[in-house]
């Protein structure tokens, strides 16, 4: 597969042969690279001071692709390991190689000509064989709003019989003024999102990348719902995610999830809410259990009064995320000392989570499989047993109104369940009543008349024995 990129630095005071510089590739020396399958070479087809273009070839072996496990066969179609397109077609393998070859060019860093690397230059972009899982209308709407002039032309199945008509492949022309670093990590994120697949295992740390690559434009970008979902191999989780970073990252209000009547932001909405309770108690010492990767922390933070904040997760790589959405290491040391972050189950007793304020379990109950919630209640109200227990979860009653949502299905492929607001105000009082505490229910979001609030809120407070 192939790709150029190339420049003639109109308009700026240097020869079109410094765009070496800002690619860290020297134009006299073609450079070479293993990758996943094969090697990924870079070499320029012309570097003069008029114009200068880089090109990137990305030889892959298929037989080398299968051995290191990232063959994708079709369903019921062994040879496909070996006989498929990704060797000529440009999509995650390529996106991959460019993250290796001009990883720094990507961060935007050249030593050398720092100025050139801060400001747009004209620069175009070539992709001859490009999966387009939408065509070339939908290479269109994620380009052009970035800035790119987009020529995206179907390639026809056969030139010689025209009534077989275009392939999935189109050829990409882009042409613009843009930051080099900008234009890489735009075709970073939207060559496996055209291309609508991925050679490797999709995980959370795939969210690091696409915030990391989406930075300063994907946030405010029109198609960033499908560009999220895509890029993440339609994990919703993953997406959530990502675009709440993204949003927060940027200052744009993410709508996590929309009404009819309008867009709101339920997970910011419900962080505001949580934090508003917890300030109405007084609490000092909270714990945030199933913390995911930090958002409720990042928001409780910000709250000088509280001396001691512990987060939790059963996932160790969710901590890590958190420690790094939250730059923890970077934190005063002050900071540092108010929060700690533990390993642990909820549904499995924690004595050091014994005696505080406040336990928060924001949006975590519907992930526990039902046979454990007993486990789970035992573990927060009979060991740890605070002073309080602030509990939110969605109202399933409210899915109707979510029109991206169908019908019998949950908000999240990893909930277990989702209740009713009879439902939930029956497990509350059940919990309540046999633990030794009072329970209040209230609303999160915009409370319709018919199905209620979007996102259900139980506040618990231990009784006081004589």
């Amino acid at each position: 597969m192939f790709l150029t990129l190339g420049t003639d630095l109109a308009g700026v005071d240097a020869p079109a042969s410094d765009f070496g510089f800002l690619l860290h590739k020297n134009p006299a020396r073609p450079q070479a690279i293993d990758v996943t399958g094969g090697s990924a070479h870079v070499f320029y087809p012309e570097a003069t001071d008029d114009r200068c273009t880089a090109a990137v070839l990305l030889e892959i072996d298929p037989i080398g692709l299968v051995r290191a496990g990232r063959g994708k066969a079709t369903e019921g179609f062994t040879l496909g390991q070996y006989v498929n397109d990704r060797p000529y077609a440009a999509s995650s393998l390529l996106a991959v190689a460019l993250g290796k070859l001009f990883r720094t060019a990507m961060n935007g860093r050249c030593d050398a000509r720092p100025e050139l690397a801060a400001r747009p230059i004209p620069l175009d972009v070539h992709v001859p064989a490009l999966p387009c899982n939408g065509g070339a209308e939908l290479a269109e709407r994620l380009f052009a709003p970035l800035g790119w002039t987009v020529d995206a032309r179907p390639v026809p199945l056969d030139p010689e019989i025209p009534a077989w008509g275009d392939s999935r492949y189109v050829d990409l022309r882009l042409t613009g003024v843009l930051r080099l670093a900008d234009a890489l990590n735009h075709l970073y994120v939207m060559l496996p999102v055209l291309d609508d697949a991925k050679h490797y295992w999709v995980g959370s740390d795939e969210v690091d990348k696409l915030v990391r690559a989406g930075e300063g434009w994907l946030a405010a970008h029109p198609e960033k719902d499908l560009i999220s979902h895509r890029y993440l191999a339609h994990r919703r989780y993953l997406s959530d995610a990502a675009l709440e970073r993204l949003a927060e990252a940027d200052g744009v209000e993410l709508a996590e999830e929309t009404t009819d009547e309008g867009s709101v932001s339920l997970a910011v909405e419900r962080r505001t809410t949580v934090a508003g309770v917890l300030r109405e108690l007084g609490a000092r010492r909270i714990a945030d259990i199933g913390c995911g990767e930090g958002a409720l922390v990042g928001e409780l933070l910000k709250d000088p009064m509280i001396g001691e904040l512990i987060a939790t997760d059963v996932s160790a790589r969710a901590l890590v995320a958190a420690k790094r959405r939250l730059h923890y290491d970077d934190l005063p040391d002050r900071q540092r000392d108010r929060l700690k972050f533990l390993q642990s189950s909820v549904t499995y007793a924690d004595e050091r989570l014994a005696g505080l304020d406040a336990v928060v379990l924001m949006e975590v109950v519907e992930h526990v499989d039902p046979p454990r919630l007993p486990a789970l209640a035992h573990a927060v109200f009979r060991t740890a047993r605070p002073a309080a227990v602030v509990v939110t979860t969605p109202n399933s009653e409210y899915n109707v109104r979510f029109p991206s949502l169908a019908a019998g299905t949950f908000r999240h492929p990893d909930h277990r369940f989702e209740w009713t607001r009879p439902e939930f105000g029956s497990w509350a009082a059940e919990v309540a009543a046999r633990y030794g505490y009072t329970v209040e229910l209230r609303p999160v979001g915009p409370e319709d008349p018919e199905v209620g609030p979007p996102t259900q809120l139980a506040l618990f407070r231990r009784e006081v024995t004589g």
